[in-house]
C-alpha cells in the first residue's frame, strides 16, 4: 500500500510531520482511524501513537469487510455481495486521508484521521459512502466544476444521560428546554455550557463554526458551520455528530439526531449546495443580468427530477418518513420556490451566495450519501438539459405538486426501479442500498411496538 501525505485542510489541523512530532513529544498518544459506514456512523480503530508511526503511517491498516454489510445493531445479514459468510468476511484496507488529521480536544491526547476504503487487492470499495460521493465529485470535475455544500444539522438535547435513557427504554426523557425556544437567547443560555463546548471543540478540530440557535421542539437546537467543498463538509458532518454525542455524555446529557424523536417537530438537515468553476468562478449566477444561469436552472431541475428516486439517500431510516408532515416546515412535495420554506427546494442568495437548499433530509442523513444524491441529481439535470418547472408560490403543502415517498418501502421501490440511479451511481451501489432498505423494513415489520401494545393488549 502506498500512503501519500497531503497538506492539512487548515492551520488548526495537523500535517503528518506535525503529528509525528506531537507523538514523539508524548503530546499525542492515540490515533483514531475512522471511516463512515452505511448508517452514517464513524467506525474504526484507536491506535497507540508509537504503533501508528512505526507501522500504520506507511502501510495503513485493515478491518473486517462486514462493516459495510451489517444492520444498525451490527448484526451480520445475508444478501450483500461485498461481504458474506460464503466469502469468509475478509478484510478491507483503511486508507488514511492525511488531509484530515484533526485534534480531538474532548478526548485528551487524541487525533482522528478519516479513511477511504479499498479491497485487499487495492480497488476502491464502491459501496462505501465516501467513495460514492467521490465519484460524483470526479464527475463534476470532469465538467470543470467543484461542488460546495453546507449542512444545517438539528438535534434535541435531553438532561437524561444515554445509559439511563437506554435502561428506561427511552421513556420519561427530560428535555433540556421545556417550551419552544426557536431563536430564543434565554432558551440557548439554558444549555450554553454544552453548546459552547461543542462549538469550541469543533473549531479546534478544524471546523469553521458559524452559530448556534434554538429550534421549535423542546430542547432542540442547531449549530451551523460554514460551507466547504462537499467531501470536506461530509467529513466534518460525521465528526461533528460523533463529537457532539461524546461531549453530551461528558455533561451527563444526551443528544439525538433522529429525524422524528417524538410527536413534535423533527430534526432536519437542510443541505445548501452550489457549483463553482475549478478556478472559483461563478457558474450559478450571471453578474451582467443579475439572475440565475441556465446551468443553475438545469441543476435545480435535476435535483427535483431525481428527488423521489433518491429519497432513500436523504431519508435512510424507517423513522425518517415520520418527519414529513404538512405544516411542520418539513417538506412533503417535490417543488421549488424562492425563499419559500414550504417547498422541498428553496432558492436563496444572489451572486456568489446563490445556492439551493434541499429541505428534504433529516438529522439522520448519512452526509456522504445525501450530498452524493443531490450532486448526482443536479449533474444529471445539467447533462440532460432538463427544463425547470414553474416556481411554486405560496403554500407548497396545498399546491398539488407530486409528493415525496411517505414510507421507507416506497422510497426503496423508487430507488430499485430507477434507471437514473443506475446511470449515475452504478448497479452495484443501487443493489447494495436497496438491500440495506430491505433489511430495515424486514426488521421493523417483525417488531411489536408500544403503539400496538397500548391499542390492543386489553381492548382488542
Amino acid at each position: 500500500m502506498n500512503i501519500t501525505p497531503a497538506p492539512a485542510r487548515n492551520d488548526r489541523m495537523l500535517t503528518v510531520e506535525q503529528l509525528r512530532s506531537a507523538i514523539l513529544a508524548d503530546e499525542i498518544d492515540t490515533v483514531v482511524l475512522a471511516f463512515t459506514d452505511m448508517q452514517g456512523r464513524l467506525q474504526g480503530k484507536l491506535l497507540h501513537g508509537r504503533f501508528f508511526l512505526d507501522t500504520v503511517l506507511e502501510h495503513g491498516t485493515e478491518g473486517c469487510n462486514y462493516l459495510l454489510a451489517v444492520d444498525v445493531d451490527m448484526n451480520t445479514v445475508d444478501g450483500y455481495e461485498n461481504a458474506s459468510w460464503e466469502s469468509g468476511y475478509g478484510d478491507m484496507e483503511f486508507i488514511p486521508d492525511y488531509s484530515t488529521i484533526r485534534r480531538m480536544p474532548h478526548r485528551p491526547g487524541s487525533v482522528m484521521i478519516q479513511c477511504d476504503l479499498a479491497t485487499t487487492s487495492g480497488h476502491p470499495v464502491r459501496v462505501s459512502p465516501r467513495e460514492i460521493l467521490r465519484q460524483q465529485v470526479e464527475r463534476a470535475a470532469a465538467h470543470g466544476w467543484t461542488a460546495l455544500a453546507g449542512t444545517e444539522l438539528e438535534f434535541v438535547i435531553f438532561n437524561t444521560p444515554y445509559e439511563k435513557a437506554w435502561d428506561d427504554d427511552y421513556r420519561g426523557l427530560i428535555p433540556a428546554n421545556r417550551y419552544n425556544i426557536d431563536y430564543s437567547i434565554i432558551g440557548s443560555s439554558v444549555v450554553e455550557p454544552l453548546l459552547r463546548e461543542i462549538r469550541n471543540t469543533m473549531y479546534a478540530s478544524g471546523l469553521n463554526v458559524e452559530s448556534a440557535k434554538g429550534e421549535c421542539n423542546f430542547g432542540q437546537h442547531e449549530i451551523a458551520f460554514k460551507y466547504d467543498e462537499v467531501i470536506t463538509t461530509a467529513d466534518n458532518h460525521a465528526v461533528y455528530k460523533t463529537a457532539a454525542k461524546d461531549i453530551a455524555r461528558q455533561h451527563d446529557q444526551s443528544i439525538t439526531f433522529m429525524a422524528k424523536p417524538n410527536q413534535r417537530e423533527g430534526n432536519s438537515c437542510h443541505v445548501h449546495m452550489s457549483l463553482r468553476g475549478l478556478d472559483g468562478s461563478l457558474v450559478f449566477w450571471d453578474a451582467e443580468t443579475g439572475s440565475r444561469t441556465p446551468l443553475y436552472d438545469h441543476f435545480i431541475a435535476g435535483v427535483l427530477a431525481t428527488m423521489r428516486d433518491f429519497t432513500l439517500f436523504y431519508a435512510p431510516n424507517i423513522n425518517s418518513y415520520k418527519r414529513f408532515v404538512k405544516g411542520s416546515f418539513a417538506p412533503t412535495s417535490v417543488a421549488w420556490g424562492i425563499d419559500n420554506r414550504t417547498t422541498s427546494v428553496r432558492l436563496v442568495g444572489r451572486g456568489a451566495g446563490a445556492r439551493m437548499e434541499n429541505r428534504l433530509p433529516g438529522g439522520d442523513m448519512n452526509p456522504y450519501l445525501g450530498l452524493a444524491a443531490m450532486l448526482a441529481g443536479g449533474l444529471y439535470g445539467i447533462e440532460h438539459e432538463l427544463a425547470l418547472e414553474p416556481e411554486t408560490a405560496g403554500n407548497a403543502y396545498e399546491s398539488g405538486a407530486p409528493i415525496v415517498p411517505t414510507t421507507m418501502h416506497e422510497a426503496r421501490d423508487a430507488l430499485a426501479q430507477s434507471e437514473i440511479a443506475r446511470e449515475v451511481f452504478g448497479e452495484d451501489v443501487v443493489k447494495h442500498y436497496v438491500h440495506y432498505a430491505d433489511v430495515e423494513i424486514e426488521a421493523f415489520d417483525a417488531a411489536v411496538t408500544d403503539w400496538e401494545l397500548k391499542r390492543g393488549f386489553e381492548r382488542l
